[in-house]
């Protein structure tokens, strides 16, 4: 019993002392300096995949994460670039970094003691100029040339599997999508020094870093947001997009490709589907309202050689992006059964594998996680489509037939409408005429009577 009350008044002790030196105002203040949380186990257990990166850890969260590890070579890699554009030396780099380094790990919720000194400082460096690297090959131009941000030359490599067009196209969405996950978040106020640092001898007028650096990760997270970015530095790439979602300013009108439809919404437009002269995958053309396709022959085999095809351009740096551009122009195509019913009546899709549901979710399935090559000529081709759909005659057209000629009982009631129209009007005008014509109605006019 003894023991028991000793370690009883023990832990009492302990506890009294912590509330002892405790300070809320400095409690208070700790937790305001957080702005990167972890997902508690509860919310992630309904959605597992949402909060966990796919292909590259940015901050600590994550570092280390097995599935992520071939992509910390590309970071290292990402260092070399900056350093060799910028012909600044690391010490530089490091040293900014290091002077807010305690603010960089104040943001950060339940961060162990293990990520204090130099393996944080590490991170923050590498992670950083991958991101700074990664949002500038997405860049018109970024991949070569000269750098917007910088005036140095840029990568040279078109073929770069990761800073180069190969990685726009195969790397790109992948490293913006881990952007958005509130784990695997990077302070802007890290990006900031950096680029501080690269423009710290620029004869370029320097516009402020703060906002630079906002618009370039808001470019890179969404290029098709037209609305500005905060005036304020954000707190991480997420805090950004978000501020960018409750902007008050007008949008510009969206950009006609980013607009797709399905062949029975083109059809309604006034679309008119043709098969192609050849079976060639370029041989998609739109000219006068006349969509040219190949044709597609989908049996057992279809799914996996689509698949391996992608899988090759995706791996080899060089190969193109043709087979998976094509993919995803089909899967903007084919969305439900009546497209691929649509298309088979026009010759154009040969359905071996039975019904018409299993061929559109097999184009659904096959462009997943997939983009259109902007500079390639499907897209071109989905342009010119967008933009005769966007005329108002086509427009009024599509509403037309969407409303009224969808079923046969719509046909029915329009058609009913139609009918009891022109009657209501022949019986007003055979009204009108029949007044004039009788004299105001009556057998014969009204004579005053001769005086005696």
């Amino acid at each position: 019993m003894a023991s028991g009350g000793g370690e009883k008044r023990a832990w009492m002790d302990d506890l009294k002392k912590e509330f002892t030196g405790a300070n809320e105002e400095l409690e208070l203040a700790q937790w305001k300096k957080h702005s990167i949380y972890r997902v508690p186990a509860a919310v992630r257990e309904l959605h597992p995949h949402a909060y966990r990166p796919q292909v590259v850890s940015l901050g600590p969260f994550h570092h280390g994460d097995e599935h992520l590890m071939p992509m910390e070579q590309h970071k290292r890699r990402a260092v070399r670039h900056l350093l060799r554009r910028t012909t600044k030396p690391l010490e530089e780099f490091v040293a900014a970094v290091e002077e807010v380094a305690p603010e960089l790990r104040d943001a950060y919720q339940y961060l162990g003691d293990d990520w204090r000194g130099q393996r944080f400082l590490q991170v923050m460096v590498t992670d950083g100029c991958f991101l700074l690297e990664m949002m500038r090959t997405a860049e018109p131009g970024g991949s070569s040339g000269k750098d917007k941000a910088s005036g140095a030359g840029g990568n040279a490599d078109q073929n770069d599997p990761v800073f180069g067009q190969h990685g726009v196209l195969y790397m790109v969405p992948y490293v913006r999508r881990d952007m958005l996950i509130v784990e695997n978040q990077l302070p802007l106020l890290l990006l900031e020094k950096l680029v501080s640092v690269e423009r710290s001898n620029d004869a370029v007028i320097d516009t402020g870093p703060k906002v630079d650096v906002n618009k370039m990760v808001l470019n890179f997270i969404s290029p098709s947001c037209k609305t500005p970015p905060p005036k304020d530095r954000g707190l991480h790439p997420l805090d950004v997009f978000r501020k960018s979602l409750l902007s008050t300013e007008e949008d510009e009108e969206e950009d006609a490709s980013s607009i797709v439809r399905s062949a029975t919404e083109l059809y309604e437009a006034g679309i008119r589907f043709r098969k192609s002269e050849t079976m060639s995958l370029h041989d998609v053309t739109f000219r006068c309202g006349v969509l040219s396709l190949p044709l597609i022959v989908v049996d057992d085999s279809t799914e996996y050689m689509y698949l391996n095809l992608m899988a090759f351009e995706r791996l080899h740096a060089g190969a193109g992006n043709e087979v998976t551009a094509y993919v995803f122009f089909m899967d903007n195509i084919v969305d439900l059964p009546a497209d691929v019913a649509l298309l088979t009546s026009k010759e154009i899709i040969k359905n071996a594998v039975g019904s018409d549901k299993e061929v559109a979710k097999l184009f659904n399935g096959l462009a997943k996680d997939v983009a259109l090559d902007p500079k390639s000529k499907l897209d071109d081709v989905q342009r010119s489509v967008n933009r005769y759909c966007r005329k108002p005659c086509h427009v009024w057209r599509a509403n037309l037939v969407h409303t009224y000629f969808r079923s046969p009982w719509a046909i029915l009631s329009l058609a009913a409408a139609v009918f009891l129209l022109a009657m209501t009007v022949l019986q007003t005008v055979y009204t009108v005429l029949s007044f004039y014509q009788g004299g105001n109605g009556c057998d014969s006019p009204l004579v005053a009577p001769a005086p005696r």
